[in-house]
């Protein structure tokens, strides 16, 4: 590999892109728009419909086939176009990358695309710099990087000649130079991006669906096949009782339902959109509601990804901070901020961070060093204000080996002042204080305690001399205080822990930071006690010993899987996850940062961070926060148990109606009606009860208190719950009123087949309303206009002479129009009544 000052030549670099290819993470081709096409007909249910179709073409029915692909088709065509249209805004979110590195070629430096890098190139680095690719410092002044993208750890690493950097890091004090050692798939981000090969499989809805689906093909057809042997026994023409078997085929299996799940997920896409969620694709909405473990990063997620100084200590007083981010507001809560002056004057002198004013400050250089900057500054500390008057006149800037960084500093009176801040193992020792050695253990003691409650701790020390120092000497100084500084919570994050705990969803923190600090952020968030322990994944055997989610760490409360990992790397990321996947939970993941790809992807769900995630994380996610705010999972939960909860509103609805058309047709010959039903009357009670008043059942409000209750079950179908008890008891009823009116009809001799006919259908009109979430009110309008609209077209049906001709109908006398439309209100109360005494108890 190249060492040469000079860099590489153009043409060798030109050579060595044709030969390894661009510098480019791997991508998932796109999809062509016929496999998209092909994965939406798999469908289970769509493919009974597919063969529907089919039989209703070879028989001549026309109408049905047409009615029947018109579902077929606005199902398709929805999916596709939400699968492409959020494709396209990750695309988008992708372009915001940085893509210029500059490189020395042919001994000039010179700015190239990053995709354009190539192994050997000599790339230069500076401050605010993303590493475009893997490979080792050769110069380095100062050169620190923030790894938490890639690794989690939230506190940068510093870098000297001969360490490694890695692609996707950003470069945040210093400058230096790296001859590149492995681009693109090659690279550390590459390799993890190939760890996201292999995905999660189906959704808990697309599993539950896939059952459904054949459990109702089988039964509808079992079901026509025993009516067409009924009625060729009874003597009925074959042709005519085949058809009656495709119609019954047709009205049982409620081809409606993927329209309503289409409908429902797109408008839950819709609500998540306005509120900053970008959905990938339309199952991943009501994943959310599904899940029983919420698994998060910490770094960016649950933390605002900046640091602050939260506590400030010196040898006579100790005080809290107020404030977040890098915006100087905020106070230093003590009864006299003044004595705190020194310390932080100190700190900000020996410093090289830049605050930047703007709507949200930001911050140049170490965060940690810009935390400093924000202190001070609450204090009404002016950094450049103090550069002018101190200016710096020398300095030993920090490395890994001594954990020191000493500035020297001119005073107005022509003396100098020698400042010194370090971790404090490696300044409170007499070699560089002269202070008492009992003051000396106290402060390391405080110290030891901040670093237990998961701050990172800076020790500050100063002395001021007579003359300028020749040398920077690290010695004689005196102890000001220490620094107590973390990646504070986010506001929000506590709030929607505490929700997800509400609804029965279980917290799980895995990070690859310290487990100190992973510690006191999840005893912070209520994810853990004050007394729990994190799981270190780097102690021997912590992972080895079994699955990762079922081993209890000593002092985690009795009973309960451990819940916060801590220095996990990518791959034992992935072991928790499917060790917690494997025990039957349902598994939503957040991250931001490289390292969570692999995990975002094998999740059930994964969420990714729309501003500060990374192109990996936001490529391997079901859900984008486009805000970053995990209120918005807390949401997008909800909006799930909406959706999951109108699928299953629609198949009570649905399957009772279907079912009491089978068993009218079932039951009539046994109580004096051949034939109750013609084949085309079938499809039209089909048709309008199946058509617009079911899917509008896809948009009923959220039940009150869903975020209330427990998750259901893993295991549970769709159809659990007592949701077949429910289909069972409204379906007797529906079939009780139709048989009663068309006996009593036959009886008196009215048109009894009219009036079963008209019965069935209002009667299942009466149903839908009944199944409403807000039955009182005008939530869902949509609903109430489709079912009025059904009314009138299931009346047409009676009194249209050529509907009439068509199914076979005739005119009811008004009277026996209000019996019938009085009896269809049973449909309603059966309903309504069904509610109260069988209410869910999960959403």
């Amino acid at each position: 590999m190249t060492r040469s000052p000079s860099g590489l030549s153009a043409a060798e670099a030109a050579a060595r892109l044709e030969r390894d290819g661009p510098n480019v993470l791997p991508r998932k081709p796109p999809t062509p728009s016929w496999r998209r096409v092909r994965t939406q007909l798999r469908d289970p249910l769509i493919i009974v419909l597919l063969v529907a179709a089919v039989l209703t073409i070879t028989t001549g029915d026309w109408t049905d086939t047409v009615v029947i692909m018109l579902v077929i088709v606005v199902n398709t065509a929805v999916g596709v176009a939400q699968e492409v249209r959020a494709d396209r805004a990750i695309t988008a979110l992708a372009d915001l990358a940085t893509p210029e590195a500059r490189v020395v070629r042919d001994g000039r430096q010179t700015q190239i695309p990053a995709s354009e890098v190539v192994a050997g190139d000599l790339v230069v680095l500076a401050e605010g710099d993303i590493v475009p690719a893997d490979g080792e410092v050769v110069e380095s002044a100062a050169l620190l990087a923030d790894e938490s993208a890639l690794t989690g750890e939230s506190v940068p690493v510093d870098k000297r000649a001969g360490a490694l950097v890695s692609s996707g890091t950003v470069v945040v004090r210093g400058r230096g130079r790296a001859v590149v050692t492995a681009t693109g798939a090659a690279s550390a981000s590459g390799r993890i991006a190939a760890l996201m090969v292999k995905g999660g499989g189906l959704t808990p809805l697309q599993r539950r669906l896939v059952g459904v689906g054949r459990l109702l093909a089988g039964i509808a057809v079992l079901l026509s096949a025993l009516v067409l042997a009924l009625g060729l026994v009874r003597g009925q023409p074959v042709e005519l009782m085949v058809v009656t078997a495709i119609s019954l085929v047709v009205a049982a299996v409620p081809e409606s339902l993927p329209a309503v799940v289409t409908l429902s997920l797109a408008l839950g896409a819709r609500r998540m959109a306005a509120r900053n969620a970008l959905v990938r694709n339309l199952p991943a909405v009501e994943t959310l509601g599904s899940v029983t473990v919420l698994a998060t990063d910490k770094t960016g997620t649950l933390t605002e990804g900046r640091m602050v100084a939260r506590h400030l200590w010196t040898p006579a007083a100790e005080a809290a901070t107020t404030g977040s981010g890098y915006a100087p507001g905020g106070v230093i809560e003590a009864a006299d901020p003044g004595e705190f002056r020194a310390l932080l004057t100190a700190a900000a002198l020996c410093n090289d961070a830049r605050l930047c004013p703007g709507p949200e400050w930001t911050a140049l250089g170490d965060p940690t060093e810009a935390a400093l900057l924000a202190a001070a500054a609450r204090l009404g500390l002016d950094h450049e204000d103090l550069r002018a008057r101190f200016p710096r006149a020398g300095e030993l800037p920090f490395d890994s080996d001594r954990k020191r960084m000493t500035t020297v500093h001119l005073l107005p009176d022509g003396r100098a002042r020698v400042v010194c801040k370090g971790a404090p193992e490696a300044l409170l020792v007499p070699d560089v204080l002269t202070d008492d050695p009992a003051l000396l253990a106290r402060a390391a003691e405080r110290a030891d305690r901040y670093a237990r409650d998961g701050y990172r701790v800076l020790a500050v020390a100063a002395a001021d001399l007579d003359v300028v120092p020749v040398s920077v000497r690290e010695s004689g100084l005196g102890l000001l205080g220490l620094v107590a500084i973390l990646d504070p919570p986010r506001a929000a994050a506590a709030t929607a822990v505490a929700d997800c705990k509400k609804a029965g969803i279980r917290p799980v923190l895995i990070t690859g930071d310290h487990p100190g600090t992973a510690r006191a952020i999840a005893a912070d968030l209520g994810i853990i006690g004050p007394a729990d322990r994190a799981v270190d994944c780097r102690e021997p055997g912590v992972l080895d010993g079994g699955p990762a989610a079922d081993r209890l760490e000593p002092g985690t409360s009795s009973g309960a899987a451990a819940a916060v990992y801590a220095r996990a790397t990518p791959e034992q990321k992935l072991d928790i996850i499917e060790a917690l996947r494997k025990r039957g939970e349902i598994l939503a993941m957040t991250g931001d940062g490289v390292n969570d790809g692999p995990a975002l992807r094998r999740a059930d769900i994964g969420v990714a961070m729309g501003r500060r995630g990374t192109e990996v994380a936001r490529q391997a996610a079901d859900l984008v926060l486009a805000d970053d705010n995990l209120d918005t999972v807390v949401a997008a939960v909800e909006e799930g148990r909406r959706v999951y909860a109108n699928i299953r509103r629609f198949l009570v609805y649905g399957l009772s109606g279907g079912a009491a058309e089978i068993a009218v047709m079932m039951l009539g010959p046994f109580v004096g009606l051949p034939l109750p039903l013609l084949p085309a009357q079938i499809l039209w009670i089909n048709l309008l009860t199946h058509g617009l008043p079911g899917v509008a059942l896809g948009g009923e409000p959220t039940v009150p208190g869903t975020m209330e209750r427990l998750p259901r079950p893993p295991g549970q179908s769709i159809m659990g719950a007592g949701l077949w008890q429910r289909v069972l008891r409204i379906a007797v009823v529906l079939t009780a009123v139709t048989l009663g009116v068309a006996v009593w009809a036959s009886l008196t001799g009215r048109p009894w087949q009219s009036m079963a006919f008209f019965a069935l259908g209002a009667t299942q009109l009466g149903v839908a309303l009944g199944t409403r979430t807000r039955p009182r009110s005008l939530a869902n309008p949509m609903l109430l206009v489709a079912v009025a609209g059904a009314l009138v077209l299931q009346l047409a049906g009676v009194y249209l002479p050529l509907l009439q001709e068509l199914l076979g109908t005739r005119p009811l006398a008004p009277g026996d129009l209000l019996i019938v439309l009085a009896l269809s209100v049973t449909g309603y109360a059966a309903a309504r009544l069904d509610r109260i005494l069988h209410p869910s108890p999960r959403p």
